[in-house]
């Protein structure tokens, strides 16, 4: 039976709602000038009606003046009159909304609006996003009005502090430094308050002046450690939600905004009124760092060394996790002022920094991450399916392994045991895609589950998907069978925790217990090192004792090389994507406030700096081709900056179409004038047989390159000779290293050995081997060998190897300086065990099977024995060429079939088995 009070206040309500459809200005102005009495009225009763809940709720769906008007009355009321609303909203419309549930028990302290999560059994089999935020809700039959609702209840519940701790970080008590806040200083107040009074595109302006990447940080910074770790409620606000939700809505009700905002801005490049600035990377630091210098007017040209943009965020992040059009999303707003992208160039191999400056750049940002796979020595680890997450990461998210028609090999993991070794994201982010390929996945940590670093709701999310965790458990040994060469099961410590150590976590020491677990692959997910490459070619540059570069001083992202600039993993070693970001912005703001060129040596730098990048754009193209022999071809393919910088012994990574399968290639010739690099491939392989299919003037999807450190070439005394062994497609490594030797005034003796007959190549006079000799007369032997004597000498390459050693034990030859191998694996094995037994120095050229070449994968490892210890050595970093007495031959040539059943399902798949 309703009551006079219930009856009056439902009249009310229902005149609120027939004034605000037919005359929402009239009621916009009774609601500001006049009070609305009604409204008052009603948020003075101990609790609201449901028809009033229902008919303001209808106001705030309108998305007109008037809703905003009601958003903004709502974010001024008294934090009491907010909860009696709240408890309206969960009492009257949980029905429609299940989310809201609940909400009003300890609101706004305790209780949050969860964003949309797919539930664990409809996404561990598959890539799809996982955390959709709360736009996910629209795929649950909710409108963009009503997620925009639930978003602005969300941001309701911020107190506006005003100490701001979520932007500026929670003071240390007793202290002046600060704990948690906003990496890139986003004014997250100040965002909130505009959504919370209905201002969402204000709201998305604001967060774009402070971070161009916020659908990228909000789903990847941890905010539980940032801005929501000093939050003041107990259950901090959504700040990374509202980030990412922002921007993602924008999309849905504006996709040409991001062009329509940006069009008309003029170019960098043409009005050149800016000094051109060079960025190496295109992940977190270098996009936000471009992105800013692009909105300043500079002209910026960002150098990837992979065939894809987005550097971490592209190869380590996996797709469920961070969809990758919001990183093309960025790269294309850069694109839209100006900036400029280059691929596939690898600063400290194609250019150095120093060449950066040279070619007319006025400042360098070097955002190249760390990058360097960290493993934990212990026996075992140069077994197969023994791997990086990078390495698992990449050959998925970047080279699109497990995509249809790609041809990345990648591990067969469906029902084998995984080993995920480590405890932070990277680890997760493992973890989580072997489950999505169908592996039985362990990850095994030292700590306990409490002292993990990776996010709660990453770990979360995997145990949920079945992935199991072992903690208190450190990997000791690996054990393989002899037979195949591949892992087979690990050796665990017990561990428990003792002392806490420097990073202040519990230490965990062994309990003398162990035991054992099956594992069919392993994957060692523990952070990373400084990649040597870049500061290894630039030595002004000064590194810490870990190898990350060191800034020049406190509060400047300068290095120790003026004009030169850095942040991210590359000065932090492992970090966040959000703490890289924020360092490129702050380098940004440093390198645009300093301006030190008048207008003239601006234009000429400009210019300068412009014929660089188009020339560093010249797409790869096939520009002659000769057949050598049945399946072998030789390749000119225009590619100036590798060109430019090629030394014998150096190799690249051609990646022959989009979806095709990264293949390290041994440099053959070069020539700079031209522009041209000359390869000699052989169709083993799709990838291979795709590259001798080739037709002269289409272009390769990409050339990196030169990869590898050049050949160590000395000069030697005259009676001696430089012996190089060249077997098969050995031969043209082998080629500029013999130049390389004559040109420096030593004496070559090259042993070139081949199947038959049909397959010499380089033979007749007018060939390159033979035209090398007539440059240096009296200085170059060659011995042609064939495994079946149909052509020079018979046999395999080690007879005519054992006699010219044979004749400098004697006497009666030349004495061999050292011995250079280039060739298949088991010959090369076999030149190392001849040359050991008569204590001749031996190097063999080692190009294993790799990912990127850059080391960043860690694909390409070689087991070596120095002074009795056992090191990992990596072919693209320490190599190509290695002591060939030093590597343990037993676990490196397993390593050449590692794909072998996936090789054989792509030939089977093309045709060409």
């Amino acid at each position: 039976m309703s009551t006079p009070m219930s009856t009056a206040t439902e009249s009310q309500a229902e005149l609120v709602r027939r004034r605000l459809a037919a005359e929402p200005g009239a009621f916009r102005d009774l609601f500001v000038a006049d009070g609305m009495h009604a409204v008052a009225w009603e948020f003075h009763q101990p609790e609201l009606s449901e028809a009033f809940v229902r008919a303001l709720w209808a106001g705030l769906l309108r998305q007109d003046d008037a809703s905003t008007v009601l958003m903004r009355f709502l974010w001024d009321l008294p934090l009491g009159k907010k909860r009696l609303f709240v408890r309206g909203v969960d009492r009257h419309l949980s029905d429609r909304y299940p989310m809201l549930a609940g909400l009003s028990e300890g609101w706004p302290a305790a209780r949050r609006i969860p964003p949309y999560v797919r539930a664990a059994e409809d996404r561990s089999a598959d890539f799809g996003v996982v955390d959709q935020g709360f736009l996910g809700y629209l795929g649950q039959g909710f409108t963009l009005a009503e997620v925009d609702l639930l978003v602005w209840l969300e941001v309701l519940r911020d107190k506006q502090c005003a100490e701001r701790p979520c932007e500026l970080g929670a003071l240390v008590a007793g202290t002046d430094e600060r704990t948690g806040g906003c990496p890139v200083r986003v004014r997250i107040p100040e965002v909130l308050e505009l959504v919370g009074t209905g201002r969402f595109d204000d709201a998305l302006g604001l967060l774009e002046e402070c971070n161009p990447l916020p659908g990228v940080t909000g789903r990847v910074c941890p905010q539980e450690k940032q801005c929501q770790g000093v939050c003041l409620l107990k259950t901090p606000m959504s700040v990374g939600q509202v980030e990412r939700y922002l921007p993602d809505r924008a999309r849905v009700v504006d996709p040409g905004r991001a062009a329509r905002t940006l069009a008309g801005a003029p170019d960098p490049w043409v009005v050149a009124t800016r000094p051109p600035v060079a960025i190496v990377g295109s992940g977190p630091s270098g996009l936000i760092n471009a992105y800013l210098l692009a909105a300043a007017g500079f002209p910026v040209t960002v150098l990837e060394a992979f065939p894809a943009l987005g550097g971490v965020l592209r190869y380590g992040i996996p797709e469920f996790r961070l969809p990758k059009d919001l990183v093309d999303d960025v790269v294309e707003r850069i694109r839209l002022l100006g900036g400029r992208f280059v691929q596939d160039v690898v600063v400290g191999r194609t250019v150095t920094v120093q060449g950066l400056r040279d070619a007319g750049f006025w400042r360098v940002f070097v955002g190249t991450g760390a990058g360097l796979p960290r493993f934990m020595g212990i026996p075992g680890e140069d077994l197969l399916d023994v791997m990086s997450a990078n390495e698992l990461l990449t050959r998925v998210n970047l080279m699109q392994g497990l995509r249809d028609g790609h041809e990345t090999p990648v591990p067969d993991v469906a029902g084998r045991h995984v080993l995920v070794v480590g405890g932070g994201n990277t680890a997760m982010d493992a973890a989580r895609t072997a489950r999505r390929m169908g592996g039985d996945v362990t990850v095994v940590y030292r700590r306990t589950r409490a002292e993990m670093p990776a996010r709660v709701e990453e770990l979360e999310h995997a145990l949920e998907e079945g992935v199991r965790l072992l903690p208190l458990r450190s990997p000791t040994e690996l054990v393989g069978d002899p037979a195949t060469g591949r892992v087979t099961a690990a050796t665990l410590d017990v561990m428990e925790l003792g002392e806490p150590d420097a990073s202040g976590r519990r230490r965990p020491v062994p309990t003398g217990r162990t035991e054992t677990v099956a594992a069919d692959l392993v994957v060692m997910a523990l952070g990373n090192a400084a990649n040597p490459v870049l500061t290894g070619s630039e030595p002004r540059l000064h590194t810490s004792r870990h190898g990350t570069i060191d800034l020049d001083r406190a509060g400047s992202q300068e290095t120790t090389l003026p004009g030169v600039y850095s942040g991210g993993d590359a000065t932090r070693g492992g970090s966040t994507a959000i703490n890289a970001a924020g360092d490129g912005r702050a380098a940004a703001r440093e390198i645009a406030a300093a301006v030190d060129l008048d207008a003239d040596a601006v234009r000429r730098a400009v210019a300068s700096a412009r014929r660089f990048t188009d020339l560093a754009s010249v797409a790869p193209t096939l520009v002659a081709r000769t057949d050598l022999a049945p399946g072998i071809v030789e390749l000119e393919v225009r590619a100036p900056l590798v060109a430019r910088a090629a030394r014998a012994g150096q190799f690249v990574r051609v990646l022959p179409q989009p979806d095709g399968e990264l293949v390290p290639l041994t440099l053959a010739d070069w020539d700079a004038t031209a522009g041209t690099v000359t390869l000699v491939v052989q169709g083993v392989g799709t990838s291979t047989a795709g590259l001798v299919a080739t037709a002269v003037g289409a272009a390769l999807a990409g050339v990196a390159g030169p990869l590898g450190c050049p050949s160590r070439v000395e000069r030697h005394d005259d009676d001696t000779t430089v012996v190089l062994v060249a077997g098969g497609l050995g031969l043209p490594p082998a080629y500029p290293i013999a130049r390389e030797h004559l040109r420096a005034g030593n004496h070559v003796t090259l042993v070139a050995g081949f199947r038959d007959a049909a397959h010499v190549f380089w033979d007749r006079p007018d060939e390159r081997v033979a035209l090398l000799g007539a440059g240096a007369p009296g200085r170059f032997d060659v011995v042609w060998a064939t495994d079946d004597g149909s052509a020079g000498v018979a046999g395999p390459v080690t007879g005519p190897l054992e006699g010219v050693l044979e004749a400098a034990r004697t006497g009666s030859g030349r004495r061999v300086a050292e011995v250079v191998t280039v060739g298949p694996p088991r010959m090369m094995r076999a030149v190392a065990d001849l040359t050991r037994r008569y204590g001749a120095p031996c190097v063999a050229s080692l190009n294993s099977v790799m990912v990127d070449g850059t080391g960043m994968c860690g694909a390409c490892m070689v087991p070596v024995v120095v002074d009795g210890v056992r090191e990992r050595r990596h072919a693209c970093i320490d190599g190509p060429e290695m002591d060939a007495h030093a590597v343990d031959w037993d676990r490196y040539l397993p390593r050449f079939g590692q794909w072998r059943e996936q090789e054989r399902r792509s030939a089977v798949a093309h045709g060409l088995a």
